[in-house]
């Protein structure tokens, strides 16, 4: 049977952009982009006569800003898959966090001179094949944030001194985390999360997470101290590992990419394994790949617990499947059941 070709129309004010995104897309075989637009409004007229598979979208553009454009398409109950190709400054940032919260499957940095060409070339056509992937989304509603955590008894602090909550997600994963980590108490033991993301988009996703949870979320740092009741989100283009001295601390890296990225998830997750063992929870979340299973597989090994978001839930079933296929995996659940999984799986860890 034939691979289906992904058909892509690019839209963005700059024509250089326009040119090095298309030039770039079609070095894949699996790929060909049937069209660019220099805004929404052309965008518009051009879609139905085009039949694309996926967009590519910048967040400011004349006429129409993406933000717009996209709040539009969904209104009109469009599922068109859409890639947010943005430039990550702060207010870059923001606009496409908002993006992602309006049905964007994916956000990456738009290319800013030669030096960055290279790097969009490896990571362009995988997001690209991820967004049409989940394109007919979860088989069921991904729930919204929540108002309140999940009702449990905290964890006494002794219980949470040695404990090690490790998190892994890739496509979908933002929105993932923006409902699970809300949906945690505070006072558990240290959350330290790796989603796949760009360099500056990180610090926004914390950011925004922090303004919705009873204890605090950040971008991570090198060198400093976990404690219970705080969440470390790795930043883009970095590594970010656990390693064990008098407690746990954050190690950043940028050796080279694993599955091509990185951050990695298996990166932490292995490192979490090392230095908590027994003590480590894992959570791996939608994502397209394999990143996360050998990690998850690790830990499992070494006597910690491990979750995976089921494919009912998932917008791509990669990474939790992997892991599955190991056999790394105590449980799977939907995405509105993982929150009380995770304290379920806690009391499993030696104290």
């Amino acid at each position: 049977m034939a691979t289906k070709i992904i058909r892509v129309l690019v839209i963005d004010d700059s024509a250089l952009v326009r040119k090095t995104i298309s030039e770039t897309l079609e070095l894949d075989p699996e790929i060909e982009v049937v069209g660019v637009a220099n805004d929404p409004l052309i965008a518009i007229d051009k879609i139905p006569r085009l039949n694309p598979d996926v967009l590519t979208l910048d967040m400011e553009m004349p006429r129409m800003d993406g933000l717009t454009f996209l709040r539009k398409l969904r209104s009109e109950n469009s599922s068109l898959p859409v890639v947010v190709i943005s430039s990550l400054t702060q207010a870059g940032s923001q606009l496409a966090l908002d993006a992602l919260e309006a049905g964007a499957q994916e956000v990456l940095a738009k290319p800013d001179g030669h030096s960055s060409i290279g790097a969009l070339a490896s990571k362009l056509a995988f997001h690209i094949k991820a967004a049409y992937r989940a394109r007919r989304g979860p088989k069921i509603a991904r729930p919204a944030a929540p108002t309140a955590p999940v009702s449990a008894p905290p964890l006494s602090a002794s219980q949470g001194e040695n404990r090690l909550i490790v998190i892994g997600a890739s496509t979908g994963g933002v929105e993932a985390l923006r409902y699970l980590l809300p949906a945690l108490p505070d006072h558990l033991p240290p959350i330290v999360v790796v989603q796949h993301i760009p360099a500056y988009f990180s610090k926004a996703v914390a950011d925004r997470i922090n303004t919705l949870t009873p204890y605090e979320v950040r971008e991570a740092t090198d060198g400093e101290p976990l404690r219970p009741g705080l969440c470390l989100i790795a930043p883009g283009d970095y590594h970010l590992m656990v390693v064990k001295t008098a407690g746990y601390r954050t190690r950043l890296l940028q050796s080279p990419p694993v599955h091509h990225c990185r951050p990695s998830v298996d990166v932490l997750f292995r490192s979490a394994a090392a230095a908590a063992g027994p003590h480590a929870l894992a959570i791996l979340l939608t994502g397209m790949g394999s990143d996360g299973a050998v990690g998850m597989q690790a830990i499992q090994r070494a006597g910690g617990y491990t979750l995976a978001e089921s494919e009912e839930s998932c917008v791509i079933y990669g990474m939790p499947r992997a892991a599955v296929e190991l056999k790394a995996v105590d449980r799977s659940v939907p995405l509105d059941q993982m929150p009380q999984a995770i304290m379920d799986g806690l009391r499993h860890l030696r104290t």
